[in-house]
């Protein structure tokens, strides 16, 4: 007997919903990862070896399949440069502040969704979505201790927030038009590309000096680069978009509890407050309203059903 198109629909959701909440896991994991990795590694140097390797195993598995490479490049080139502005400050960033600070801050690209839509579709904000902006930078408060003790390596994490919420709008707006393997290699290959060429116009060292070193590099390409990525795509084309950021919404608190955990960071009660804040401020930010109209539609589907 085949499988009614309403449980698919929900086996699909729950899948792609699953896949999400791993990508923030994983990214998460890595905050106290890339830190630690900064004392053998430049930033640039880092950034441009995760990201070429993981461009060379996507391009690799493309060949194999006998599928183009630049069939499409634009919207390939246009992410891929988004995550060199994402990524190069966070890994930046991460040198000169702590792992949970970095991934809690970061988790503040909910809070500039807002007027990037206003933007990009010209609709305007929900007031809760405005709330959930004071909110935000309420935490944002407690987590950094205020403008007194604010540090460098906060301020250039927030320029990652800022490119994580335009990232996350770009995927959505290509997720369905391209093939998702030629969009992360592209993706990959420009951030990879773009790290080393301004890694050797600023003098960073782009030496790999240990295999520890170089397991890390290896560990950061296929998981949270390769596998994190891939999912989000295709999962942006089955989930909305309002549930993926509160999905990704988990990534600093992933981070705060790897930071104070296996990263052995001090717990601050304080940083952990605002980081629930922070949290908070997604959650209300992103869940969106039921009105009459969907609640009714809702009601005749799960009675159709159970009938």
């Amino acid at each position: 007997m085949s499988e009614t198109p309403s449980h698919t629909d929900r086996r699909q959701t729950l899948l792609a919903d699953l896949g999400l909440l791993y990508a923030s896991a994983i990214w998460g994991s890595t905050f106290i990862m890339v830190k630690g990795s900064l004392s053998a590694l430049t930033p640039l140097g880092l950034v441009t070896h995760r990201f070429l390797v993981a461009a060379v195993i996507t391009g690799a598995l493309l060949v194999w399949q006998r599928k183009p490479l630049f069939r499409n490049w634009r919207p390939g080139l246009l992410l891929g440069l988004t995550m060199v502005a994402l990524y190069v400050p966070q890994t930046i960033g991460l040198k000169y502040t702590t792992a949970a600070n970095s991934g809690f801050i970061t988790g503040l690209f909910v809070t500039f969704v807002p007027p990037l839509t206003i933007m990009f579709t010209r609709q305007k904000p929900r007031p809760a979505q405005w709330l959930a902006v004071g909110i935000s930078l309420a935490g944002l408060w407690l987590v950094t201790g205020g403008i007194g003790q604010i540090n460098t390596g906060d301020l250039i994490t927030l320029s990652a927030a800022l490119t994580y919420a335009l990232h996350v709008l770009l995927t959505d707006r290509f997720a369905r038009s391209t093939e998702h393997l030629e969009l992360v290699f592209q993706q990959f290959l420009v951030v990879g590309i773009v790290s080393l060429l301004l890694g050797l116009a600023f003098g960073q060292s782009l030496a790999v000096p240990s295999l520890a070193s170089g397991g890390v590099i290896v560990f950061l390409a296929v998981f949270p680069t390769l596998s994190a990525f891939l999912i989000q795509i295709k999962a942006q084309t089955i989930t909305a978009p309002v549930k993926v950021s509160l999905i990704f919404a988990l990534e600093p608190v992933f981070a705060g509890i790897f930071a104070w955990t296996l990263g052995g960071e001090t717990f601050i009660f304080r940083q952990a407050v605002g980081g629930l804040l922070i949290f908070l401020a997604v959650f209300v930010g992103t869940v969106q309203p039921i009105n009459r109209r969907d609640r009714k539609n809702l009601v005749r589907s799960d009675r159709s059903i159970g009938s």
